[in-house]
């Protein structure tokens, strides 16, 4: 399950990716959600995501 707030959601995300998952598709298939909803979500507080840096900056 997803942190509601989208600050608690930038934090859980970022520390999956850095320490669990080599990319966002990735993280999104184990956990089952789509990537839309957490791209809509943190994009709506002014955040993407970087391939590059595998992590929303």
């Amino acid at each position: 399950m997803l942190p509601k707030d989208p600050v608690m959601l930038l934090s859980f995300v970022n520390m999956k990716l850095r320490d669990f998952y080599s990319s966002l598709d990735a993280l999104c298939e184990e956990m089952e959600v789509r990537e839309e909803e957490i791209t809509a979500r943190l994009s709506g507080i002014g955040y993407h995501y970087d391939r590059e840096r595998n992590q929303f900056v």
